[in-house]
């Protein structure tokens, strides 16, 4: 791919993430008001972490690993524990984190 085509394509990226993002600005007035939206609207965070870190977790070598030898697959799930009892992104992140270590020790 030549330099040209390169950049084209770098400037035609920015200039849909720029609509998109400018699309909600501009066009915010005529989106549904109230809170049946507003709480359809709670849910995108977590959506997206959740397809941005389940690949992560769950894929090894483009398959789907879901074997009890998955060390990542046990350390998300102790971060969910963490996460489900103390509301908390540190001891989340940290449980995760820590859960991983101990496994990959032992392995």
């Amino acid at each position: 791919m030549s330099d040209g085509w390169l950049f084209l394509t770098m400037v035609a990226c920015g200039l849909v993430t720029f609509l998109i993002r400018l699309s909600f600005i501009a066009g915010g007035r005529w989106l549904p008001q109230g809170g049946r939206f507003e709480g359809f609207l709670r849910y995108v965070p977590p959506a997206v972490l959740a397809a941005l870190i389940a690949p992560d977790i769950l894929m090894r070598q483009g398959q789907l690993d879901v074997a009890t030898d998955n060390l990542r697959m046990w350390a998300a799930l102790a971060a969910l524990l963490a996460a489900w009892l103390t509301r908390s992104v540190l001891a989340t992140i940290a449980a995760g984190m820590v859960v991983l270590w101990l496994l990959q020790a032992m392995v």
